[in-house]
């Protein structure tokens, strides 16, 4: 699994804590995406890791996290996707069919089927597709009837594309595929090794519509949460929750004094005040809506506080993170873990600290 980069798009929150470990209502990123593999058989993972790797040994020291043991390979210097591939493969002794994902895509994708498509095709390489409906703001993926591939094709103009499929992220690879990648050589995978092996006949890519969502914009992130509390992604949106009266999610006994509407979650120990009102957001364990305050379409992690009368829309608040008095923070703006936002403030769109 990759999970080596600095998540720079979603600044300030990353700053001292990688993207993977943010949490998605209770559960790290990295969590989510070892469920969806776990629920296909995989027992085993291994991260390879770059930025602040510390983190993941100090949230998992047993080495296991969502019922998958973790092997941790740490990259000396950043190796871009192929050389990551190839470095913690190389560091696991992996000799095997393998898959390779994205730790910060989270997926429905029945990965058996993929790796049965893999085998029945007899590829080197395997990816898995996704439909997107404008195909221009991406890089689409070209393939015969038989699923080998064509053509990587990057943002092609609208209306010309040949299809709107794109690259979602997750690889199923036959280990003679390392050779093609040299041991310590910043290499990547899309723009090197793919083409060859277009080139040499051996990729192909299967399509698959299940949920997809690529998490690196402060957008996608709020996205993902809204996805869990809207039934997109069907079932509970964590471990342990329960619907309230009113049909918002919690966990534990959160203190409703003002109103709270579905889609929302509620954390344990959360506070909504008399006056306050909360709707389409995830209000973490023990943070505080204060009188008189609407916070709507938004993501509080644990132990936020929002002053009286505070207005917080379509925002990301970190950590510890307080908003003051009367303050207005407007869409998409992301406040960092501990982060005092003065009284009477307006933040529009801005990232605090920048």
């Amino acid at each position: 699994m990759l999970v080596g980069g600095e998540g720079t798009r979603l600044r300030p929150l990353t700053l001292a804590t990688p993207k993977q470990m943010l949490p998605i209502i209770e559960h790290t990123m990295l969590e989510r995406v070892l469920s969806g593999l776990a629920a296909h058989g995989i027992d085993e993972a291994v991260l390879s890791l770059g930025y602040l790797p510390d983190a993941f040994r100090r949230a998992y020291p047993d080495g296991e996290a969502a019922g998958v043991r973790l092997f941790y390979a740490v990259e000396p210097e950043p190796l871009d996707t192929a050389g990551a591939i190839r470095f913690a493969a190389d560091a696991a002794r992996i000799d095997e069919t393998f898959l390779v994902v994205n730790g910060d895509v989270l997926t429905d994708l029945d990965f058996s089927t993929l790796v049965r498509f893999h085998r029945r095709t007899g590829a080197e390489g395997t990816l898995r597709l996704f439909p997107v409906q404008d195909p221009s703001a991406f890089g689409v993926v070209d393939t015969d009837a038989e699923g080998r591939v064509r053509a990587f094709i990057e943002k092609p103009p609208p209306g010309e594309a040949p299809t709107n499929l794109i690259n979602a992220g997750a690889y199923v690879f036959e280990p003679r595929v390392l050779q093609r990648i040299g041991l310590g050589e910043r290499t990547s995978i899309e723009r090197t090794t793919f083409p060859a092996m277009v080139a040499d006949g051996v990729l192909f890519a299967m399509a698959d519509p299940a949920y997809w969502l690529d998490t690196g914009t402060p957008a996608d992130f709020l996205q993902a949460h809204m996805d869990l509390l809207s039934g997109t992604r069907p079932g509970p949106p964590c471990e342990g929750a329960h619907r309230l009266a009113s049909g918002v999610w919690a966990t534990g006994n959160p203190g409703v004094d003002g109103e709270a509407f579905a889609p929302s979650f509620l954390g344990a120990g959360a506070r909504i005040a008399p006056g306050a009102r909360v709707e389409g957001s995830v209000i973490g364990r023990g943070s505080v809506v204060d009188a008189g305050a609407v916070v709507t379409g938004s993501v509080l992690m644990a132990r936020t506080y929002v002053g009286v009368d505070a207005h917080v829309d379509g925002s990301v608040l970190g950590d510890d993170a307080m908003v003051g008095e009367g303050s207005q923070l407007r869409p998409i703006s992301v406040i960092g873990p501990g982060v005092e936002i003065d009284r009477g403030s307006v933040v529009d769109g801005q990232r605090v600290p920048g």
